[in-house]
C-alpha cells in the first residue's frame, strides 16, 4: 500500500469521527433543550397549581358585605358541604375545600343554618362550621350522658320529641333500619353488630354528647344520624392507632363500655382497663358486675351471688373474654383508656365509697372486700 492511500484512509476515518462528534453535539443540544423545556413545563404546571390552590383558599370576594343563609343538613358529608358552599358562592372550589379538610384532619362539622359571607377564607369557614356558630337558634337540644344504655337513650329521645318510647326503641332495633345505617356508616357499623348474641345492635354506638336540632320534630333517623356522625368523628382520631393494634371498632367500644360502667368520677380509667387486659391475657374471666346487670336488663345498687348465675353470653363471670358487644355508650376518656391502658400488675379492683381500690393478688383483693364491701354480696 502506498503512502498516499494510507493518508487517504486516515483522512476518511478522521472525517467520519468529526461527523460523529458533530452529530453527538447536536443530539446533546436537543436533549438539553427538551430537558429544559420539560423542567419549565413542570414548573409552570406546578407553580400554576400552587397559585390556583392558594387563590382558592382565599375569600371569593374580600370586600363583600353580603351575608348568605346556608343550610347544612344533618348527616352532610364533607363533599356535600363543600358543594353546598361552592353553589352558594361562599368558596371558590369544592375540591380544594374537601382536600384541605382531609389534609388538616378537620371534622366534627355541625348541622344548622349558617350565615356566611364570600369575604370569609376557607380557614374561617371551617372554624365556623366546627364551632356551630349558626344563624338560627336550635329548636331544642338532646343531651345524652355518658354510660347510658340504648333503652335509656330511646327514652331521652322520645321525651324530647314527644314520641312513644316503645316506638322509638323498636325503631332503633328494626333490622331494615339498622341495615340502612350500616350501608351509610360501613366504617363503624360492621357485621359484628349483627352477631346473634348481640342484644341491641346500636348499643354503645350512639355517642354521649349534646345534640342541637333546628326543627321541632326531627325523626328518629335524623337523631340517630347526628349521633353516629359524632361517633364517627370521635373514632376517626383513633383509626390509625386501632389498626396498628388490630383492635376493631366493635372491640374498642365494647371494652370502653366496660371501663365506663365500672369507673367513678375519680377513677383512673386506664388502670381499670389494664386490669381487664391483664385478666384476658392470663385467661381469667373479667368478672365485671355491670355485664351481669346488663344480661338481666336491670339497674341495681348491689349485685348478689345469685345474680351471677344468669345464663347469658354477656355474663363475664361465666364467659371469658369480652362480652358480645358494648353494654352502654362510652365517652372519649374511656375510649382512650380502652386503647391505651396503663401497664400494671393488677388483676383485681373493687369500687367503694366513690373510690376504686386495685390489688395484684386474690388475697389482697379479699382483704379489701372485707374492709369495704363485705356485706354487699
Amino acid at each position: 500500500m502506498t503512502t498516499d492511500n494510507k493518508d487517504t484512509k486516515k483522512d476518511v476515518i478522521r472525517q467520519k469521527m468529526l461527523e460523529h462528534q458533530s452529530e453527538a453535539k447536536v443530539v446533546r443540544k436537543i436533549v438539553l433543550i427538551i430537558s429544559i423545556l420539560l423542567i419549565l413545563l413542570i414548573l409552570l404546571v406546578g407553580g400554576g397549581g400552587y397559585l390556583y390552590i392558594k387563590s382558592a383558599m382565599k375569600p371569593v370576594d374580600p370586600k363583600s358585605k353580603v351575608q348568605k343563609k346556608v343550610d347544612i343538613p344533618i348527616g352532610s358529608s364533607v363533599t356535600g358541604i363543600a358543594e353546598t358552599l361552592e353553589s352558594n358562592g361562599i368558596i371558590k372550589d369544592a375540591k380544594v375545600f374537601k382536600y384541605y379538610v382531609k389534609l388538616k384532619n378537620e371534622g366534627g362539622f355541625m348541622a344548622g343554618e349558617y350565615q356566611l359571607s364570600p369575604s370569609m377564607d376557607v380557614q374561617e369557614i371551617v372554624g365556623r362550621l366546627k364551632t356551630g356558630k349558626v344563624l338560627a337558634q336550635a329548636s331544642f337540644k338532646i343531651a345524652i350522658p355518658e354510660g347510658k344504655q340504648l333503652k335509656e337513650i330511646a327514652g331521652i329521645m322520645a321525651a324530647a320529641t314527644k314520641q312513644n318510647e316503645a316506638d322509638v326503641f323498636n325503631k332503633l332495633n328494626d333490622k331494615e333500619f339498622i341495615k340502612s345505617l350500616m350501608a351509610k356508616y360501613p366504617d363503624i357499623l360492621t357485621d359484628e353488630i349483627m352477631n346473634a348474641s348481640i342484644k341491641y345492635p346500636l348499643e354503645g354506638y350512639l355517642y354521649p354528647a349534646t345534640y342541637p336540632f333546628y326543627k321541632p320534630n326531627p325523626t328518629v333517623e335524623e337523631m340517630v344520624t347526628a349521633m353516629l356522625d359524632k361517633t364517627r368523628t370521635v373514632l376517626s382520631d383513633y383509626t390509625g392507632e386501632s389498626k396498628d393494634k388490630k383492635v376493631s371498632v366493635h372491640q374498642l367500644l365494647t371494652m370502653a363500655s366496660l371501663v365506663e360502667e365500672e369507673a367513678t368520677e375519680k377513677a383512673d380509667r386506664k388502670t381499670i382497663a389494664s386490669v381487664f387486659y391483664n385478666r384476658m391475657k392470663k385467661g381469667m374471666p373479667l368478672q365485671t358486675d355491670p355485664t351481669v346487670l346488663y344480661a338481666q336488663g336491670k339497674h341495681k345498687e348491689k349485685v348478689f351471688y345469685k345474680d351471677l348465675e344468669v345464663s347469658s353470653p354477656y355474663n363475664t363471670y361465666q364467659n371469658k373474654g369480652l362480652p358480645p358487644g358494648p353494654i352502654a355508650n362510652a365517652g372519649r376518656t374511656s375510649i382512650e383508656a380502652a386503647l391505651n391502658p396503663e401497664k400494671t400488675d393488677y388483676y383485681y379492683f373493687i369500687a367503694a365509697n366513690g373510690e376504686i381500690y386495685f390489688s395484684k393478688t386474690l388475697e389482697e383483693h379479699n382483704k379489701l372486700k372485707a374492709k369495704y364491701i363485705s356485706s354487699k354480696k
